[in-house]
C-alpha cells in the first residue's frame, strides 16, 4: 500500500497526503506547497508517507 501512496505523492501529492493521513494539517500544508512550487509538494508528501 505504501507503494501507491508513493506514486500518488510524485503524480498528484495532496492525494497521497490524504490517503496517509486524512483531512489534517499536513493535508493542507501539501496543498499548498504544491501551489507554490510542485517540487516542496513532492518531497513534504513522500516525508509524510515514509515518516508514517
Amino acid at each position: 500500500m505504501d507503494v501507491i501512496r508513493i506514486l500518488f505523492a510524485i503524480f498528484l501529492p495532496p492525494v497521497g497526503v490524504f490517503l496517509q493521513v486524512g483531512l489534517g494539517l499536513h493535508f493542507w500544508l501539501n496543498i499548498l506547497l504544491t501551489l507554490c512550487g510542485y517540487f516542496p509538494g513532492i518531497i513534504h508528501a513522500v516525508w509524510v508517507i515514509v515518516k508514517k
